[in-house]
């Protein structure tokens, strides 16, 4: 199994497939390295070298109960460029991932990046705050996470339809949901709240701003976990030099239920030979 050690000592797995140009995979919340398996696999046929993590406290990393604020994670993604060399990397992040790849380039530059995805990411700000007023309250976020810890592989079953969007006629078998499902359980339960309270609270408006290399950023137009007026079309607003892409009636889970548009249009921001 391959391993490398994060910022603070803590051991993290990896995988990676293919040859060529490194692309990264950054899950969001909840999620490990085996989610991205729909765009690894195709991207890794298509001549580039394909690499994704599990973030600490998921999946077949340590299970630790510490480090779950951005900048701690920003210095795990930094740790595995370093451990594996990479250079020219797309950074290519889901969810909350996002806010993990917008503070890594503020803290740790741009030396080894050259292109950056952002794909129903939380950011750039979800809170609520008196500059703000379109963002949620804290009490709502609170609540939430109750009822989450409550009952989690209940609250996880109930809540995938509205992750895919499947009202709005998204398709996905009802295997591949629980699938799904026991992914975003394969998480601690330090792990599964803290990383939900970083990406709920932290601001990253400022940092958008500063971003310095192309930005692809893709959002459905029904996302419930990450709404876009909030999320996909403010942050297009801030990154100043991007490429926005909303996808009609998609959900949350875009990397599934898009998966095959979302794949073209990766190869065709990274520069990629073309699906066939």
């Amino acid at each position: 199994m391959p391993y490398f050690e994060g910022s603070d000592g803590t051991t993290l797995f990896y995988t990676e497939w293919g040859q060529g140009s490194p692309v990264v995979f950054v899950a969001g919340a909840w999620l490990s390295s085996s989610s991205w398996e729909f765009q690894m696999l195709p991207l890794s046929e298509r001549g580039l070298r394909c690499v994704a993590f599990d973030k600490r406290g998921h999946g077949r990393s340590d299970w630790v109960g510490h480090g779950f604020e951005y900048d701690t994670l920003a210095d795990d993604l930094a740790a595995l460029l370093d451990h594996l060399d990479l250079r020219e990397v797309t950074l290519v992040a889901h969810s909350m991932g996002g806010g993990e790849v917008i503070r890594h380039l503020t803290r740790h530059g741009y030396d080894r990046v050259s292109r950056v995805v952002l794909i129903s990411t939380t950011a750039p700000l979800l809170l609520r705050t008196p500059d703000h007023p379109d963002g949620i309250e804290q009490s709502l976020l609170d609540a939430g996470l109750a009822e989450r810890t409550r009952d989690r592989p209940r609250w996880m079953a109930q809540n995938a339809q509205a992750f895919f969007a499947t009202h709005l006629g998204n398709t996905i078998s009802a295997e591949l949901m629980e699938w799904t499902v026991r992914r975003c359980l394969d998480c601690s339960a330090k792990a599964a709240v803290e990383v939900i309270r970083t990406a709920f609270r932290t601001d990253l408006r400022e940092e958008a701003r500063a971003i310095r290399v192309p930005t692809l950023i893709i959002h459905g137009d029904a996302d419930a976990s990450a709404p876009v007026e909030l999320c996909g079309r403010r942050l297009a607003e801030l990154v100043p030099d991007n490429t926005y892409k909303e996808y009609p009636r998609a959900g949350h889970g875009i990397f599934i239920t898009h998966a095959e548009q979302l794949n073209r249009d990766l190869l065709d921001f990274i520069g990629a030979a073309p699906t066939q």
